[in-house]
């Protein structure tokens, strides 16, 4: 859609551009939306995840060759909010204001334990049994779930380690709190401790942000609660 606002959404680690697939729809009449597989994700698969710096990069680098002067909206979720707050704080002549969904932005201790038990259970990701499992904490809906699985069967281990050990290391970056647009920033008041804790210095760091708790939400609003989260999505950007 040319001349229309753009809205860049990116997806969660274990998933793909699948999961914005009510919210894309629901954009689309006004907005040109573009949906990104991540390295080693979906139809991105072939591509090796190897870092967040990485991928931000290559996601500005792909911006600025097919956008020219135009700005994003970027809405991330999880490891994809991760990214979003990088892109903008790295790149604030790209992105004009952001959707922060999930993001943990305090590092884990024992980092290098968690990464060795990953590493020992990353086969569990290809059964079936075990993907159902992983499907049912992000409230993966029934018919996205054959997606799922096939997304999930398709993340080597050696993109499974790279991109949770970035995301388990993750730090707000300090240029975060001087980005100019607005941002939203959004977590489930079910969520892990942690989740809940990382949202709200994201909020203070930021003068232009908004901080909103999602009552009885876990890790997967987006999936969890599609029509009032894509409303919700939708009133924030008009009220620009």
């Amino acid at each position: 859609m040319s001349g229309a606002p753009r809205v860049l959404l990116l997806h969660g680690g274990g998933v793909a551009g699948w999961m914005w697939d009510s919210l894309r729809r629901t954009l689309e009449p006004n907005r040109s939306v573009l949906v990104p597989d991540l390295p080693g994700h979906g139809r991105s698969a072939d591509e090796s995840y190897t870092s967040h710096a990485e991928t931000v990069a290559a996601l500005a680098r792909s911006m600025r060759a097919t956008a020219g002067d135009q700005v994003v909206t970027v809405v991330g979720f999880s490891l994809g909010a991760q990214l979003a707050l990088r892109l903008a704080s790295e790149h604030p002549d790209l992105v004009s204001q952001a959707v922060i969904v999930s993001a943990q932005a305090k590092p884990l201790p024992l980092t290098r334990f968690t990464l060795a038990v990953l590493g020992k259970s990353a086969p569990l990701t290809r059964r079936r049994w075990f993907a159902r499992l992983q499907a049912r904490e992000l409230f993966v809906p029934a018919h996205m779930l054959e997606e799922y699985i096939s997304t999930s069967a398709g993340i080597t281990k050696e993109s499974l380690l790279a991109a949770v050990g970035d995301n388990l290391r993750f730090e707000l970056p300090d240029e975060w709190a001087l980005f100019p647009g607005r941002a939203l920033i959004m977590v489930g008041g079910r969520e892990r401790r942690l989740m809940r804790e990382s949202a709200a210095p994201i909020h203070a760091a930021h003068p232009r942000s908004e901080l909103s708790v999602v009552d009885g939400c876990g890790h997967g609003i987006p999936l969890q609660r599609p029509e009032w989260f894509n409303d919700r999505v939708v009133r924030w950007l008009d009220a620009e």
